[in-house]
């Protein structure tokens, strides 16, 4: 078993998050049954302990940069995958009223599967396309957060995010090193969505030699109705 000493102590340094003795071991069980579905499902590209560590918990638990202090109530992870980032942050924030929204069934049974063996309550896992969501009056406007990580170009995303913020919430999108030629690209489509850019904040992530960027948008009026558009219609005709 390879220690988790160096992940709690990077944990600590580079977010201030400090990690108990149950919060580790939910993040070892999570990663035995990553590298466990993994070799039937194909999960994840990144199947060595250490990335897993470094490039899914680490760069996923990152979001907390953008909230300081302040702890999120409800939040909305859009293209979850394998829990990415939505889980990592339950576990470190217990009361977080989470939704993750996968539209790949064999990845949605995963995070079930995992919401189930780490006893995660407030957790609702929905396959469906976020288009529809953000249509649906249940889910529009309703999170505090949206967060997505690796799903579309920022355009494209923001057309799938922003709608399920409340006003005055906010978005936050992971990106990597074209993340600020995609902010630049996407700043008419945030002002259409009823967002203002906040921050575009590089993140340094232990032995992750790409570059990292967290897009944080303030949701400063109500979106339109006409957002988001039926699926599929936003990647082939982008907000730009």
């Amino acid at each position: 078993m390879v220690s988790m000493d160096q992940f709690v102590q990077d944990a600590q340094k580079l977010l201030s998050v400090r990690l108990s003795g149950a919060q580790v071991d939910s993040f070892r069980l999570y990663e035995q049954e990553l590298m466990t579905w993994n070799e039937k499902f194909n999960l994840t590209a990144i199947r060595d302990i250490q990335q897993i560590r470094n490039k899914h918990f680490l760069d996923s638990l990152t979001c907390v940069l953008a909230w300081g202090d302040k702890r999120p109530k409800s939040l909305i992870d859009i293209g979850t995958g394998a829990g990415f980032p939505g889980i990592p942050l339950k576990i470190i924030f217990p009361s977080l009223r989470l939704t993750l929204v996968e539209s790949v069934g064999k990845k949605t049974k995963f995070c079930q599967h995992l919401v189930d063996i780490l006893k995660l309550e407030y957790v609702e896992i929905i396959q469906d396309r976020a288009e529809v969501l953000g249509q649906n009056p249940k889910y529009r406007e309703k999170f505090e957060w949206a967060v997505a990580r690796a799903v579309a170009n920022l355009p494209v995303l923001v057309e799938f995010l922003i709608p399920l913020v409340r006003l005055g919430g906010g978005v936050i999108a992971q990106k990597g090193e074209s993340g600020p030629a995609e902010t630049q690209n996407a700043s008419n489509a945030i002002h259409i969505l009823g967002g203002t850019l906040r921050q575009l904040m590089p993140v340094t992530i232990p032995g992750v030699v790409e570059e990292r960027y967290l897009v944080i948008i303030d949701k400063k009026a109500r979106t339109p109705k006409l957002y988001p558009r039926r699926p599929g219609i936003p990647a082939k005709q982008p907000l730009i």
